[in-house]
């Protein structure tokens, strides 16, 4: 990998890990028709470590607040009917399908899963359910009434995510919408509810990021790998305050439309040839 390549991605990592377009979707467009290569399922893994370290700092006293409440709730009945202990046990129980499914299917996302073709048709069939839930969901619901279903809802659309075009952000918006959820309030869930998922995810790819197996992909020198995760975080830190200010004011249309022009425009580079799918 060149030093071009891995400030590069760093980047669109960073600028589209909390947006609902798809970060590995995003990674696997910029790889192939940039650099005519793949960087790999555990590249993008590794450098989501630098977004989720932005979730981190960013939400530090809400997190630490949850957590606090959630150790103290095991021993103490008292705390239970508080949203923060409620929130710790939302968070678990909807990361298990994404931890499930990714186990399962671990070899077909790092093959199949980044075909292009596959990323085209997820970019547009799932901008068109966002739209019909950014449409139809009424947004009555804030935090106060998030309930266990909804946490396990989003957790089965955060596992969609899995295949690089769906978008982890975008699922879990779409499922809060359709659960009539305010989009401030789906995206601070959404933030929270990565956390373990990445993390875990981007601790265990550690290892294959520097010796990718799959024929034409390109391994990053540590060097490189760190400096793309610090570029990811940085920009990536930036990104969540300004998406919590966008979705609290606007609609996520314009997303939509990105999403389906972006798709259009892979395809149409597939079927002319410009791109290989794989």
């Amino acid at each position: 990998m060149t030093w071009v390549e891995a400030i590069v991605l760093g980047i669109v990592q960073g600028l589209t890990e909390f947006l609902p377009v798809s970060s590995s979707g995003h990674l696997r467009i910029t790889s192939a028709l940039f650099f005519n290569r793949d960087a790999g399922a555990s590249f993008t893994a590794v450098t989501q470590l630098g977004t989720e370290a932005a979730v981190l700092i960013y939400f530090a006293k809400d997190i630490w607040r949850i957590v606090r409440t959630w150790v103290v709730g095991l021993f103490d009945r008292s705390v239970r009917a508080s949203l923060d202990y409620r929130m710790g046990w939302y968070v678990i129980v909807g990361t298990i399908p994404i931890g499930i499914f990714g186990l399962l299917f671990k070899d077909q996302i790092r093959t199949a899963g980044r075909n292009l073709y596959l990323i085209s048709f997820t970019l547009i069939f799932f901008a068109l359910v966002l739209a019909f839930a950014e449409y139809w969901g009424r947004q009555t619901r804030t935090l106060e009434n998030f309930r266990m279903r909804d946490g396990v809802v989003m957790g089965f659309a955060q596992a969609m995510a899995l295949i690089p075009g769906v978008s982890r952000s975008g699922g879990t918006l779409t499922a809060g919408l359709l659960l009539n959820l305010t989009r401030e309030t789906a995206a601070r869930y959404s933030f929270l509810l990565a956390i373990p998922a990445v993390v875990i995810s981007g601790v265990f790819s550690l290892p294959d990021v520097f010796e990718p197996s799959a024929p034409g992909t390109a391994a990053p020198s540590t060097a490189q790998m760190a400096v793309a995760t610090l570029i990811a975080f940085v920009i990536g830190y930036a990104a969540i305050a300004w998406l919590l200010r966008y979705v609290a004011h606007h609609t996520l249309y314009l997303f939509v439309l990105y999403r389906v022009a972006l798709g259009s425009l892979v395809l149409c580079l597939l079927l002319t040839g410009v791109l290989s799918p794989t």
